[in-house]
């Protein structure tokens, strides 16, 4: 009772999931975003495509068997959209079976006219994505066209991507043929599907940014989520041989090889920025 008085009680919802609370909504959700509009010298090559592989489940059960409202997060998607559109670059939008995109719309930056007008702009895609087999059975021979696999982060990217064998089967293809991949938050969850069918892990020994559990551990203190989280990510990647380069939620930003990553959602600015400029650098 208490902590519904003082709004750290998360918001239960109308299919019995629960959503952050008015506390943990005022601590981590603005209207605007950090977002700044540069003018790159856009890519015109033929690789101008970019893969941005969405998840499309909203409810991730909790250890105690709550479950929590997610999905994708605006901003870690859509921000570093942003500057690859700015940048020369296209997207192809898909789900893992061709269900329509989930974001966690409590985060969604309603004031920010960037934020809203790629949003609106990619609406049609969002609600229509291509289905991940279907981009391996037409794509597959044509990585000449792509530049990266992008996988934003939001805690929906721990629904079933990490352990999607075709998750798996593109990043290994993304890698093979040198194209990027991009992801922040807790989208490397989608790196573990790299290990589906007995695999070696693919980045094992890669330097990457990721959220760290032990924010994801204190969050349920202030209602954010309604529990405790059903495995830590940062310390399941570092136990496979990854070398974390963050041990908070701030902006840190990585490259390593053809890997590009970032830690938060407050890396989301930063993370578009490099992975912008990396990819110009790269394929110009």
């Amino acid at each position: 009772m208490l902590k519904k008085i003082l709004g750290l009680s998360p918001k239960l919802e109308s299919d019995g999931s629960f959503s952050p609370s008015k506390m943990a909504l005022k601590m981590s959700v603005s209207a605007q975003t950090d977002f700044e509009h540069i003018s790159y010298e856009k890519y015109k090559g033929s690789r101008s495509k970019i893969l941005v592989i969405f998840t499309e489940h909203k409810n991730l059960k909790m250890k105690n068997g709550k479950y929590f409202s997610t999905g994708n997060h605006p901003v870690e998607a859509l921000l570093p959209m942003l500057h690859l559109q700015h940048a020369g670059f296209e997207f192809e939008i898909a789900t893992p079976t061709g269900k329509p995109v989930v974001f966690e719309m409590w985060a969604f930056p309603e004031k920010d006219e960037h934020v809203n007008a790629i949003y609106k702009e990619l609406k049609s895609n969002f609600d229509n994505p291509l289905n991940l087999s279907d981009f391996i059975d037409n794509s597959f021979d044509n990585p000449d066209a792509y530049a990266a696999v992008f996988v934003p982060g939001g805690h929906g990217a721990m629904i079933g991507i990490p352990e999607d064998e075709n998750v798996g089967n593109i990043l290994r293809w993304a890698d093979k043929n040198g194209l990027f991949t991009i992801s922040l938050c807790h989208g490397p969850g989608s790196f573990l599907a790299t290990m589906v069918n007995d695999q070696e892990f693919l980045y094992k020994g890669y330097n990457m940014a990721v959220f760290p559990d032990a924010v994801d551990n204190k969050t349920p203190m202030i209602g954010y989520l309604p529990g405790k989280m059903p495995y830590g990510l940062s310390e399941t990647l570092k136990s496979l041989g990854a070398n974390l380069m963050n041990t908070k939620m701030d902006k840190t930003v990585c490259v390593d090889r053809k890997l590009i990553t970032g830690s938060s959602p407050l890396a989301s600015n930063e993370l578009g920025k490099l992975a912008a400029n990396t990819l110009l650098k790269e394929l110009n």
